[in-house]
């Protein structure tokens, strides 16, 4: 039996034991947080208290997600799994990327919008294909490579939503499309009319689904919860490039 990263999928009374203290994971995250925040620190951009809050948060939920038994119980679920990538390039990647919005990283970036936003999307859809899907399931160098390219195209394509300089219309225009492809993805997921994922037959009837059940609700986490970050960021995009115009024809008194 191939054992995935994460381990064996796990019976409900073994979860709360089932930390995942790889050496080499929590060696990269004290590194990566440590490097991560020292360039923080650099940035004539980024000042005060403040600059480190969404960093800090972005490297605390990459501990969630791969040391706690989140990690283990992606081994059962696949609607874990989803969740778990959803974190991932939803909320993680832009707390990680919003100290360098202003970047010349960001600029160079957002000159090619588009490339970045269809390669997120490919990763994204490609990831989630029965074969891609077991094959990082079989290998820890594969598995890997999907998390850190899934995390690193989306740093990337929030990079580029984030830029204070970017077009609104481009930048909606990328949250919207990222909403409608995800809720696509979703959708294939939900309406598929047998199991996709042969890594998760016969473990999800431990946790009250069968594999088809816990398949349909991943894709109802990847339509519908998933698209809430982009929305949520929409509004206040919108919202504040709405106001500046109010506050610039405001009457003198």
């Amino acid at each position: 039996m191939i054992e995935p990263y994460c381990g064996l999928a796990p019976l409900p009374a073994e979860l709360i034991a089932r930390w995942n203290l790889d050496p080499a994971l929590i060696a990269a995250l004290v590194v990566g947080s440590s490097a991560h925040l020292g360039m923080v620190n650099q940035s004539s951009q980024a000042t005060g208290r403040k600059a480190y809050v969404a960093p800090l948060l972005g490297w605390a939920l990459l501990a969630v997600l791969f040391v706690s038994p989140l990690c283990a119980l992606t081994s059962a679920l696949f609607s874990a799994r989803v969740t778990h990538h959803v974190v991932l390039v939803a909320v993680a990647a832009p707390l990680l990327a919003l100290p360098w919005r202003r970047s010349k990283l960001a600029h160079l970036l957002a000159r090619g919008a588009a490339a970045v936003f269809i390669l997120h999307t490919v990763l994204l859809w490609l990831w989630h294909a029965p074969a891609p899907y077991a094959a990082a399931l079989a290998d820890p160098v594969v598995f890997w490579v999907m998390e850190l390219s899934l995390l690193g195209s989306a740093m990337a394509l929030w990079l580029v939503i984030l830029s204070p300089v970017a077009p609104i219309g481009r930048t909606l225009g990328l949250l919207l499309g990222s909403v409608v492809q995800m809720g696509m993805l979703g959708a294939v997921i939900t309406f598929a009319r047998t199991p996709l994922y042969d890594a998760h037959l016969g473990v999800t009837t431990a946790w009250g689904l069968s594999a088809l059940q816990d398949q349909q609700l991943a894709g109802l986490i990847m339509w519908v919860p998933a698209s809430l970050p982009y929305l949520a960021v929409a509004l206040v995009l919108l919202a504040r490039r709405l106001d500046r115009p109010m506050i610039a024809h405001e009457p003198a008194r």
